[in-house]
């Protein structure tokens, strides 16, 4: 059981003990594409979301290091006839990318920041397998392991698109990550014969260059495009309404502050951040929105792009603002157009998107109470 290298299943033992709402049927998702063409998955989602604890529950169960089976009694994917087959069966690789950053920012040597990624993770991989000739770069490394042993990895990583959102403006940087996640998955010989699945999951989808994706061979499930993943985003109604006949909470009150995002086939979601506040608190209030990257959406608010002030006094209103989501470029920096601004915020959660009308809305009171202070004071006040 390593760092990055079959983590093991502690992260998800501990989300069991806790509230836990059962997201198992994402791994029959996964199951599904083992070894297809389609084993490519990228999951955007907000801040918040239950990115990591969907991760961490991907890691026990396909994680060969470890024996999950009872901490998956009870749930939705036992039931699934596959269940026993691709249970704990694989080298499973975890990247936290926020770690790495973290890191590098901390030696001053963030240029270094993929480097150093690749080199720890050969390095517990030269260890696991001592037979395996060892190479210099990650891509040949586990082409070399499994050429010789016939194993294939599932790769989960974690805020994959934290480098385009943490070191905005170094695109060298940034083409040095890509060039390497290419060289993992875009390499379809020898991607095939060495990788089985991989869960990539983020806040902004794949970044674009123009209208192409970099990396083109991935399936995504956005805020934009979320089927057939919807019911996966955040809590479903159903299960809001569970949690609430248990607390001192009526599912009114929690529907009014914390729905708003409706997804494909009319699925109600729910920030999962701020319903499981509430309810430990007793008390409804703003629970969700203390991240600091509201912060930075101020320059482009306040600049008011083609009319954007208007828009959210407009959306605040209670109207629902028709944009085109397709020329946001998926980063933080190449906003050129009100439009831009919106999809970005769809994807960090502050709106909410249409698909069928192709238009963005405030979600909810917890929100709305956020834009209001934007728009009539220009600050974000934080939670204290």
């Amino acid at each position: 059981m390593g760092k990055y290298l079959n983590v093991g299943n502690a992260g998800f033992m501990a989300a069991r003990k806790g509230t836990y709402i059962d997201k198992t049927g994402l791994i029959t998702f996964i199951n599904s594409t083992l070894g297809t063409k389609n084993k490519l998955t990228c999951v955007s989602r907000p801040r918040r979301f239950g990115k990591s604890f969907a991760a961490q529950m991907l890691c026990a169960y396909y994680d060969k290091s470890c024996d999950s089976r009872s901490l998956f009694d009870g749930l939705e994917i036992a039931k699934d006839p596959f269940f026993e087959k691709y249970l704990n069966q694989y080298d499973v690789i975890y990247l936290d990318i926020t770690e790495f950053i973290s890191d590098a920012f901390i030696k001053k040597k963030m240029q270094d920041v993929v480097i150093d990624l690749e080199r720890r993770v050969i390095e517990e991989l030269s260890n696991a397998y001592p037979d395996v000739e060892r190479q210099n770069d990650l891509p040949n490394m586990l082409y070399s392991i499994a050429e010789a042993t016939g194993n294939k990895f599932i790769f989960i990583i974690d805020e994959w698109d934290a480098l385009f959102r943490e070191v905005q403006h170094d695109a060298v940087l940034q083409e040095i990550y890509i060039k390497l996640l290419r060289g993992l998955f875009k390499n379809s010989g020898k991607t095939d014969k060495m990788i089985e699945a991989v869960y990539m999951t983020g806040i902004l989808p794949i970044k674009k260059y123009g209208t192409q994706s970099a990396m083109s061979d991935f399936l995504e499930y956005t805020m934009t495009q979320p089927e057939p993943l919807e019911a996966f985003v955040g809590f479903t109604e159903q299960e809001v309404k569970a949690l609430c006949a248990n607390s001192e909470l009526s599912f009114k009150d929690v529907q009014r502050w914390y729905d708003g995002y409706i997804l494909g086939n009319n699925t109600h979601v729910y920030n999962p951040k701020s319903v499981i506040e509430a309810i430990r608190r007793k008390r409804i209030g703003n629970y969700w929105i203390q991240s600091e990257t509201y912060e930075s959406l101020r320059l482009y608010i306040e600049l008011n792009r083609d009319g954007l002030k208007e828009s959210i006094v407009q959306m605040l209103g209670g109207a629902h603002i028709k944009i085109d989501v397709t020329t946001f470029q998926n980063d933080m920096t190449t906003i050129k157009t009100r439009d831009d601004v919106l999809t970005l915020l769809v994807h960090l959660g502050y709106l909410a998107y249409d698909i069928d009308h192709k238009s963005v809305f405030i979600p909810n009171e917890e929100i709305g109470e956020e834009f209001v202070r934007a728009v009539t004071t220009g600050k974000h006040t934080k939670n204290k």
